[in-house]
């Protein structure tokens, strides 16, 4: 009884401290906007709850909150204090940054003066390297825009705003359509990110390519995401992030060539995965997933480097597309 209190209890206060920093940034994106019956409508609690986290804002945080007729809002933007870190943990930062800095739309003038920040804290002899691994990607006008709309749709997720978008949906012909829709949470998925959000026109959560978001705009109607939504149980037993018509799960078995094989088995593809070395040196790549065409194309990519053992299904599909391609390609008209 008293283990469970107390895990209870270190649940509450951690929630409680995501909620104190969630209105820290609620706050500074939009000053003199939210009153103190808006903030605990938003995070459905009392309004005396609200009020004591804005005194450790105010109090234990030491930043400078006013509240004016309108709504709160700091007289200075808040920094961060100054953190320590050890060779190791500074080490794994910057390299997460700087991959991040890889992934168009997250690479911003913000990002680019943390990456400085985490180069000064090592030595001069460090820097080259560190550089090397580093390099900025241009910018481009897609990267630029992709940028725009994970700004406006994080800044949804966090305030809880519904969003109005024109969708291109690339099923139907490039066709574009107006769509209300409630942000569940974003990814980045193959150098791109997706959306994951309550569309209100079809009804049900759907999953939105960021790319192909044209115009968004933030509605001034509010909602909250459900407490059962779970995000592992919407993706299911798919291949990657992206959800398609692949039907139940089955026991999937490849088996690659041995220096292909090794290369797969170091990644982390699916939670099902198992990797076994015959005594041939070849690879047995066991999954338990739902066959979709994401899927397909990945072990086509393998070519003749791997081989379907299970399903008979995938088998027949693998061997009918490289006959194809083979149709496709065998010959070269002079």
């Amino acid at each position: 009884m008293v283990d469970e209190f107390s895990s209870s209890g270190h649940a509450e206060e951690t929630k409680r401290v995501a909620r104190i920093l969630n209105l820290v940034q609620m706050i500074a994106s939009a000053p003199r906007r939210y009153l103190r019956r808006d903030l605990a409508a938003h995070f459905e609690v009392t309004e005396r709850m609200i009020q004591k986290d804005l005194e450790v804002i105010r109090h234990g945080l030491l930043l400078p909150l006013v509240h004016a007729p309108e709504g709160y809002f700091f007289e200075k933007t808040p920094r961060l204090p100054t953190l320590q870190y050890t060779f190791a943990e500074a080490l794994a930062l910057l390299l997460a940054v700087q991959a991040a800095q890889q992934v168009s739309g997250i690479g911003s003038v913000e990002l680019a003066a943390a990456v400085a920040r985490l180069e000064s804290l090592f030595p001069a002899e460090f820097t080259p390297l560190l550089r090397q691994y580093g390099q900025r990607q241009p910018v481009t006008a897609q990267g630029e825009h992709r940028r725009q709309m994970l700004t406006l749709l994080n800044r949804a997720l966090v305030e809880g705003q519904k969003v109005r978008m024109e969708y291109e949906t690339r099923s139907r012909g490039g066709e574009r359509n107006e769509r209300v829709v409630r942000p569940y949470a974003l990814y980045p998925y193959v150098r791109s990110w997706q959306l994951i959000a309550y569309c209100e026109r079809r009804e049900a959560v759907l999953m939105f390519k960021v790319d192909r978001i044209h115009t968004a705009t933030l509605l001034d109607e509010h909602y909250t995401i459900p407490a059962d939504f779970d995000i592992e149980a919407y993706l299911g037993d798919t291949w990657g992030l992206l959800r398609g018509e692949g039907g139940e799960p089955v026991k999937v078995v490849l088996r690659f060539a041995p220096d292909t094989g090794r290369r797969v088995a170091e990644e982390r593809w699916h939670s099902s995965q198992q990797a076994e070395m015959t005594a041939d040196g070849r690879v047995l790549f066991r999954l338990h997933i739902a066959v979709t065409p994401e899927f397909v194309s990945w072990v086509l990519y393998y070519g003749s480097q791997v081989e379907v053992l299970e399903p008979a299904s995938l088998r027949e599909r693998v061997t009918e597309e490289h006959q194809r391609a083979a149709e496709v390609n065998g010959s070269i008209s002079k």
